[in-house]
């Protein structure tokens, strides 16, 4: 069986979440779907009361949806890998076999995710999965990766594309061919189909991350043990935000938690890094 969760802060219901949902309801493996609105108190239990309004006129039971989604208003905003250990903490307490960690601006069809659980079942050496991610516009998102040393982060961010351009190309696997499954130490948090044990065993997201590095953290620390499998099967659809690029605020939100990833695993000095990397 399979959990899924998704950490909203103040969604787009309509256009975004309410037909995500409804696709995502259709999985026969679900168990639980588990909202968790970081938005602020004031404003996330009307949208919450309306999404399970809106379901049911859409031909759902109110008792399918109560027995199939759990929205869960929380007290603050809690950061993104804190709000999706409550629901990882359900699955390891309730032993479901995998759960998927998801964006709200994902869109992916109910039988893909049906058939990558079955395939994960049936390969216990696989730890987490991600499938090829597609902007809109069709062309693809580089979002399996090896991991980045400070260079690979800030240089990104600040310096000329050019001279950042052969380390970006060999970071987001530019260099390989990702038509075939790659066992890549850093997939993206948007999507991560996780085995419930390797989650656990890895203690799950830290906590002390806001946003943006825990799921590079999550990601290497399963790969110790288990693959971390980009595997190019199945397509999904990302729209993807960057928001670190367009607002200062996130921007400085960026940088800190870098520091602190970095001062975790090593500025300079990372063996793992460097052995994870040779692939």
């Amino acid at each position: 069986m399979l959990n899924i969760s998704i950490v909203l802060y103040r969604p787009a219901w309509e256009q975004e979440v309410l037909p995500l949902v409804e696709e995502l309801l259709r999985v026969k493996n679900l168990r639980k779907i588990y909202l968790l609105d970081n938005t602020e108190p004031s404003y996330s239990p009307k949208d919450g009361l309306t999404a399970q309004a809106v379901l049911q006129q859409r031909g759902l039971t109110a008792q399918a949806v109560s027995r199939k989604l759990r929205y869960m208003a929380m007290p603050e905003n809690m950061g993104y890998g804190r709000a999706h250990n409550i629901a990882l903490r359900e699955s390891a307490y309730y032993r479901t076999d995998l759960h998927l960690v998801m964006n709200s601006d994902i869109r992916v069809k109910a039988e893909d995710i049906d058939a990558m659980h079955d395939w994960m079942l049936m390969h216990p050496e696989v730890g987490q999965l991600m499938p090829k991610v597609l902007n809109p516009d069709g062309t693809q998102q580089y979002l399996a990766k090896r991991l980045p040393s400070p260079i690979d982060v800030f240089g990104r961010r600040f310096l000329p594309t050019w001279m950042i351009a052969r380390r970006n190309r060999r970071y987001e696997l530019r260099d390989m061919d990702l038509e075939k499954p790659v066992n890549a130490p850093y997939l993206s948090g948007c999507f991560m189909l996780l085995r419930t044990k390797a989650a656990v065993e890895a203690g799950l997201f830290d906590e002390r991350y806001f946003m943006y590095p825990e799921d590079m953290d999550l990601t290497r620390t399963i790969h110790r043990n288990y693959l971390t499998l980009y595997y190019p099967a199945w397509t999904i659809v990302h729209a993807h935000a960057r928001s670190s690029y367009k607002n200062k605020h996130m921007l400085r939100v960026h940088i800190w938690n870098m520091c602190l990833y970095f001062n975790k695993w090593g500025w300079l000095f990372d063996k793992e890094r460097k052995r994870f990397n040779q692939i």
